[in-house]
Parts: structure tokens; sequence; C-alpha cells
């Protein structure tokens, strides 16, 4: 049998996968990176997007907003703030929710609601990044 990445993807919530797959590619914060059986350890910063989970030639993607992965010789273990399986995201409501957050950015009183805001319009940007792909 063919060697196989040990994958663990964790929420504050749950654990939303852990097993072991083909290939995993990761929006790092210097850009995407892919990572296969036996890859050298490291550890990067994780930007709002999709992963990539390859097995059998199947690929699941699924959203990710901040965190961390980590790459050891037991395998792959993505950290994140924030998961949503791709599949699941409602564009409509997505739409409306990114819409409702400029909104947000423009009504804000203090420079925290308009923080608060504009990192909320951000993170759907992405979004809709990762379902038009």
């Amino acid at each position: 049998m063919a060697d196989k990445l040990h994958f663990d993807l964790v929420s504050p919530e749950r654990r939303l996968f852990a097993g072991d797959v083909d290939q995993v590619v990761v929006p790092g914060e210097e850009g995407d990176f892919g990572v296969l059986p036996n890859h050298a350890p490291f550890m990067s910063v994780i930007r709002a997007g999709a992963i990539t989970v390859i097995d059998g030639g199947t690929e699941t993607r699924t959203f990710i907003h901040g965190g961390f992965a980590e790459v050891t010789p037991a395998g792959l273990t993505i950290l994140a703030e924030e998961a949503i399986a791709v599949a699941d995201i409602d564009a409509a409501k997505l739409s409306q929710d990114l819409a409702d957050a400029r909104e947000d950015v423009t009504a804000a009183k203090s420079d925290e609601e308009r923080e608060q805001a504009s990192v909320l319009v951000a993170k759907y940007e992405a979004m809709q990044a990762v379902v038009a792909h």
C-alpha cells in the first residue's frame, strides 16, 4: 500500500476530520503549499481560504479562517479558528452577509466597531472567492 499522510482538522468546536489521505493543499500566509506523506516538519500561519484534501482521486474542500498548520513526522494538523465545508456555504446568504458587513463598516461609530466589521468583510470576501473557484 502506498504511503498516506495522517491529517487532523480541528476547530474550537470539534475535530472535523482525522484520517489518512494522499495530500492536503493548505492556504498558508506566504502562499499555498501541498503536504504529502513524509513531508519535512514545519509550521505555518493560515490565511482565509480553502484547504483541499485529496484522497484516492477525490477532492474535498473546506473553508478555513484563521489558525495554523503544523507538519510533524506524525502528519499534518490544522488548528482552524473556523472551518466550514465549501459545499455547505449558501452563496445567497453569503452575499447578504457581505453586504451587511460592508454597511456595518460605513455605519460604525468607533474604530473598534469599524475594525470588527472590516474583519467580517475580509472573511466573507475570502469565502466568496472560495465558492466561486
